[in-house]
């Protein structure tokens, strides 16, 4: 009979746009005992998390709230809730997570435009707005920090825009919440999808979420009544959420005072949500924001020091996130198998027409530390030199101390 080792993963570094380094704290909360679903215990839990995710997302909407699932079920979840078959959506692409919003509203059944720039740019606010303006959608779907590219897209023009026009605007912040600025009010956003994976150190398997008003309001035109639970009025003319599970009409009750029960929460998962959400509110979101556009800074600072190229805009560059090209004449995926193989240290290749002509570098979360900066930059250099690569040696981890020595300056 076939017999099975203790579960032992080896010890890696971390350094993709996600899945990132686990914070132990929040490994730690795992691992606390189950409690009950409607156990006064759990739900003062649940309405601790809501209460962060509102700090965390700059908002005061009153649902802020995780989807059990990964950060594609909070995508699906406000696309299914807020699109309803035959509306219009217009959706800026500019990497590939924007095709993916394409896909997910095309299977709402919206009537999908598409507005395209090349990949390493973003688009000035105008375009976008003058894309509404000649489109007149019921709603758009935006990616706020595109990690396929390494590009940030600004918002709050597109915000401003949207709520003039009476439309609706999901973004997803998956890459950013947590270490970019995501300022869901000020900007006038009206759903937005954030992450766990990314810069909250979380594991995969929640999506946090928040929506105003103005979203709510299309998702309870929409609600299904379930029979035996309620006895309210069914318009006679509506189109339901076409799925269940990711209802947000129905989740949104599970998570106000009613505790409507909907689906048996994700305890654990939301354990480690609550603990991640912690730590970033005790360090602070600003020094956080202040600590990824430091290491981000100082990694693109050591890579061109070493002779490589960032590929994309630098105006728009993602702060948690470095594309890099590729060198002539050199095997990209020899240079990852070698510094996850050999230095332990995992890397990012990309897609589509970025597939083996860049490496994306995350630091995000846990991850994104001085430590894990100049332990790539080494390595990195080192890989290169044994694949035949030309590098200026030793000057990248040199001009990361240069960064880190300054803003230590600063602090003083």
């Amino acid at each position: 009979m076939k017999r099975y080792n203790d579960l032992n993963p080896p010890p890696r570094t971390i350094m993709t746009p996600g899945p990132v380094e686990v914070d132990p704290r929040v490994l730690r909360a795992m691992s606390m005992p189950i409690l009950g679903q409607f156990d006064p215990a759990f739900t003062a839990l649940m309405n601790e998390t809501m209460e962060m995710l509102r700090e965390l997302f700059q908002t005061e909407n009153r649902w802020s709230y995780p989807v059990d699932g990964t950060s594609r079920s909070g995508l699906e979840a406000a696309l299914l809730g807020l699109i309803e078959p035959g509306d219009k959506v217009l959706v800026p692409i500019y990497g590939r997570f924007g095709h993916l919003l394409v896909e997910i509203a095309e299977r709402c059944g919206a009537q999908v435009v598409t507005l395209e720039t090349e990949w390493g740019g973003v688009f000035d606010p105008e375009q976008v707005i003058s894309a509404i303006k000649r489109e007149c959608p019921a709603l758009v779907a935006i990616v706020h920090g595109e990690t396929s590219t390494g590009q940030l897209q600004p918002l709050k023009e597109i915000g401003r825009a949207c709520r003039e026009l009476g439309v609706l605007l999901v973004v997803d912040a998956v890459a950013t919440i947590g270490g970019v600025p995501v300022d869901t009010d000020a900007w006038m956003l009206d759903a937005v999808v954030g992450g766990t994976q990314k810069c909250l150190s979380v594991p995969s398997g929640m999506a946090p979420l928040t929506y105003n008003e103005r979203a709510e309001a299309k998702l309870l035109r929409r609600k299904r009544v379930e029979r035996g639970l309620r006895t309210e009025h069914v318009p006679s003319r509506f189109r339901p959420i076409q799925s269940n599970y990711l209802d947000l009409s129905q989740l949104q009750d599970y998570w106000s005072p009613e505790r409507l029960n909907h689906h048996t929460e994700a305890t654990s998962m939301l354990y480690a949500l609550r603990e991640g959400l912690r730590i970033a509110l005790d360090e602070g979101l600003e020094a956080r924001f202040a600590r990824h556009k430091q290491n981000g800074e100082a990694l693109a600072a050591g890579l061109e020091a070493m002779g490589l190229t960032l590929f994309g805009s630098r105006t728009s560059k993602l702060p948690v996130v470095a594309c890099i090209e590729i060198p002539e004449g050199v095997d990209g995926e020899a240079v990852r198998f070698m510094l996850l193989t050999r230095f332990g240290i995992e890397i990012a290749s990309s897609f589509g027409p970025l597939k083996g002509r860049i490496w994306r570098i995350g630091t995000m979360g846990y991850s994104c530390s001085e430590k894990n900066v100049l332990h790539v930059l080494g390595a990195l250099e080192a890989a290169l030199i044994h694949q035949g690569g030309r590098v200026q040696a030793g000057d990248a981890v040199q001009a990361a101390l240069v960064v880190f020595d300054r803003r230590g300056a600063e602090l003083c």
